[in-house]
C-alpha cells in the first residue's frame, strides 16, 4: 500500500482516566476511561492522514483533534479502498460490540450516528481487524506509532 492510497481507518485511543474536552459544534464531550475507537476516511492517503492523528502538536481540524492531541493514539487498522467506505466502516464496528459513542462525533458530513465508538478494556488492533467483513480484512493493514 503506498502513502497516497484511500480508503477509511479505525484508530484506537487510549484514555488512562475519563477525558472531557469541547469538541467543536458538540460542545462538552465526557468520555469514559478505557479504549475509543474513532472511524475516519483517508480519501487523500491513508499513511498521511494516520500519521497526522499519531502527533500530540497540530491544528485542531476534525473532532477527533481534541482527543489525540492529549491522549494516546494506540494505532490504527487502515482499509484500502477507492470507494467511500467510512459508514459501512463504523457501522460494522457498531456489530462488533462497541459501545456507540457521543452523537454526531465525528459524522457532521453524514447521517451516521457517531464515528466513535467505547471498547471499555480492548486494545486490540488485530482483533478489530480480524472482526472486518472478509473483503476489507485482505485489504486491511494495521498502522502503530
Amino acid at each position: 500500500m503506498g502513502s497516497r492510497e484511500p480508503g477509511a481507518y479505525v484508530l484506537l485511543v487510549w484514555l488512562a482516566e475519563p477525558w472531557a474536552g469541547t469538541v467543536g459544534r458538540l460542545g462538552l464531550v465526557d468520555l469514559p476511561a478505557g479504549t475509543v475507537a474513532y472511524v475516519g476516511s483517508a480519501m487523500g492517503g491513508l499513511d498521511a492522514r494516520v500519521a497526522r492523528h499519531l502527533r500530540r502538536e497540530k491544528p485542531l481540524r476534525w473532532h477527533i483533534d481534541a482527543l489525540t492531541a492529549s491522549c494516546a493514539p494506540l494505532g490504527a487498522v487502515a482499509v484500502a479502498s477507492e470507494a467511500r467506505i467510512e459508514c459501512r466502516l463504523a457501522a460494522a464496528m457498531a456489530r462488533t460490540g462497541w459501545l456507540l459513542g457521543p452523537r454526531g462525533f465525528g459524522c457532521s458530513d453524514c447521517r451516521c450516528i457517531t464515528h466513535l465508538f467505547l471498547g471499555g478494556e480492548d486494545r486490540d488492533l488485530q482483533g478489530i481487524r480480524d472482526r472486518l467483513p472478509i473483503g476489507w480484512r485482505k485489504r486491511a493493514r494495521i498502522i502503530v506509532p
